[in-house]
């Protein structure tokens, strides 16, 4: 199938835009891998200390003659996406010996929870968490004995930081090993509604604590489509897992064995076999636009519009809101996973999932399929389902038509002709919508402005009654530079009240908003932040400000800007507890949101 006029146009843009960049990125890595095996260049004291602990595999090391794998592991018992990552490295590392290789435990990296840190302290340091998690995976990687890395992480800002580290280490191959989705448990969506009772005192804390817990139940990610699962179909999309890995439940054998069959890849890929296949060669602009289009006809999550410039960054390759914006055009939507529908990701899994979606997108022309992934060159590997087979993954031809249209649709038939994400540009800067999640005719949002610069202000006012009128939220100082930039889902509840109420109503904030955003117009990731002159800071109560998802804009209306001053806000709490005392230098020197928010890139 020919290649999409406009894919293919976004991805030259792009490519143009990056040639001195990737064109610098690929010499340096050319250079690193010149070297060979790194552990043959350490001195025999080095090499001592960093095999002292292997037994019967230290001549394997010191001979240099057989692939040693690195492991960075998100492992921690406390957050159940992460959990069930406590029994891979034993694995691993019997995979690895089974075929003549080795594995060593190369570092851990930190693994936070948005849903434990929602509306709480902490939230300001999950943004960062994701640099902190590059610097530390950089760390493990940086004894220079590996000849191949493996990632083992899911969530919010793991993959995305592991993803830069693994650019940047773009010498050596790369395979990343997920954990699968917890089962279903409470649907979505009668959490979603025992949360709304709460928020208006029509539920018992009991009854909302009896509602979480049977949401989230087990180990495994979260089973709506936010941004952990949205990273794992990322994976995908950009040949970072082997084919059919990203939704296998946890601690089931086919989960175990397509483990095994990752090390078995990892291994084979390495410069000291046939198949030399470093990461750096995977990571190109067709490969970034696959994640796109990927983005784009699953309706993913906001907070990708942040980490997809910063690990594209990372390998040379620059991307913008405008490609967002032109991808979601030429890309339909063709599936509906809570929030966007009913179904979480198990019965998406179920309905012919990522190698449905991945075939027909192939066949509509929409993907790339000559790249090179971890499975070997093109995409269309990805067209195939992984299945047990005397213990082992085997690999059958995936769904060429859906098994329920209600989750997934073809290209031919989709929900929705675009994509989930519309670019908003205008006199206030800026920033991107979930218009997959909204309502059509809630894509134009025309009101009166009420400005807070915190989300317990909203709250607040809202118990009072002062929020029972049409009204554009606008929650500023919540960027990165103001406070690292939180998620704001603790306002899902609170607006989606107002909305059921028959008002109009909408949130404009240079915060996040996460990829559990619900079916309010909300205008997130407004750059530049009000903390670096954005023109929030300038916008009074009263304000009218027109929200269009259609035309892709957002203006306050009647004012001119120019002839007033820029608020300022008292940000000397946000330095101070719960270890926000460590990241003043990050807030100093963070990007823009519209450039990935990053601090190391």
């Amino acid at each position: 199938m020919t290649l999409n006029p406009q894919i293919a146009a976004v991805t030259d843009r792009i490519r143009k835009r990056s040639e001195a960049t990737r064109g610098a990125y690929l010499d340096l890595m050319a250079k690193a891998a010149s070297n060979g095996p790194r552990r043959g260049h350490i001195s025999c004291s080095g090499q001592a200390h960093a095999f002292a602990a292997m037994g019967e595999q230290k001549g394997d090391l010191a001979a240099g003659k057989a692939p040693n794998i690195g492991i960075i592991t998100a492992y921690n018992d406390m957050l159940s996406a992460h959990q069930p990552f406590e029994t891979y490295p034993n694995l691993i590392k019997s995979a690895a010996r089974a075929v003549g290789a080795t594995a060593q435990v190369a570092g851990g990296v930190p693994a936070m929870c948005d849903g434990v840190t929602q509306g709480e302290t902490g939230m300001e340091l999950s943004l960062f968490s994701r640099d902190v998690i590059a610097l530390a995976a950089g760390v493990g990687l940086s004894h220079n004995v590996f000849d191949a890395a493996v990632y083992l992480g899911v969530c919010d800002k793991i993959i995305p930081g592991l993803v830069i580290a693994a650019a940047t280490f773009g010498y050596i191959p790369s395979v990343f090993l997920p954990a699968g989705p917890m089962v279903s448990g409470l649907p979505n969506d009668e959490k979603a509604k025992v949360r709304q009772k709460f928020a208006i005192g029509e539920a018992t804390r009991e009854e909302l604590m009896a509602a979480e817990m049977a949401a989230y139940h087990g180990p495994g990610t979260c089973t709506f489509y936010g941004t952990a699962n949205t990273n794992q179909m990322l994976m995908e999309f950009m040949g970072l897992h082997l084919p059919g890995a990203s939704f296998v439940n946890p601690n089931t054998p086919l989960r175990d064995a397509l483990t095994v069959a990752g090390i078995e890849r990892a291994a084979a890929i390495t410069s000291l076999g046939n198949e030399f296949r470093p990461v750096c060669d995977i990571l190109d602009e067709k490969t970034f636009v696959n994640g796109l289009v990927g983005l784009m006809a699953t309706g993913g999550s906001t907070n990708l519009v942040l980490h997809l410039p910063a690990m594209a960054r990372a390998a040379g390759v620059i991307l913008d809101l405008e490609d967002f914006d032109d991808i979601s055009k030429a890309v339909p939507l063709m599936a509906k996973v809570y929030p966007n529908g009913l179904a979480d990701v198990n019965h998406f899994h179920a309905a012919g999932g990522l190698q449905y979606l991945i075939n027909d997108l192939l066949d509509a022309g929409l993907l790339h399929d000559d790249v090179k992934t971890v499975a070997g060159d093109g995409l269309s590997h990805y067209r195939n389902e992984a299945e047990l087979k005397d213990g082992r993954v085997s690999y059958r031809a995936g769904p060429k038509k859906s098994l329920n249209e209600k989750i997934v649709r073809p290209v031919s038939d989709p929900f929705a002709t675009t994509g989930g994400l519309v670019q908003l540009a205008g006199n206030l800067g800026r920033g991107v919508m979930k218009a997959s999640a909204v309502a059509p005719e809630r894509h134009i949002v025309e009101a009166p402005a009420k400005v807070f610069h915190t989300q317990d202000a909203v709250k607040a006012a809202f118990k009072a009654g002062e929020l029972a009128q049409d009204t554009i939220i606008v929650v500023r100082f919540q960027g990165p530079r103001s406070n690292g930039m939180p998620e704001l889902h603790g306002l899902t509840p609170t607006l989606s009240i107002m909305q059921d109420r028959g008002l109009k109503v909408a949130l404009v904030t240079d915060g996040r908003m996460s990829g559990a955003s619900g079916k309010v117009p909300s205008a997130i990731h407004v750059s530049p932040e009000a903390a670096d002159g954005g023109p929030l800071a300038k916008i009074q109560d009263g304000d009218i400000i027109r929200l269009d998802a259609t035309s892709g804009t957002i203006d306050v209306v009647g004012v001119d800007l120019d002839t007033r001053d820029l608020a300022v806000a008292d940000l000397t709490g946000n330095g101070n507890g719960v270890g926000r005392e460590l990241f003043e230098v990050f807030r100093q020197n963070v990007g823009r949101a519209s450039e990935g928010a990053g601090v190391v890139v």
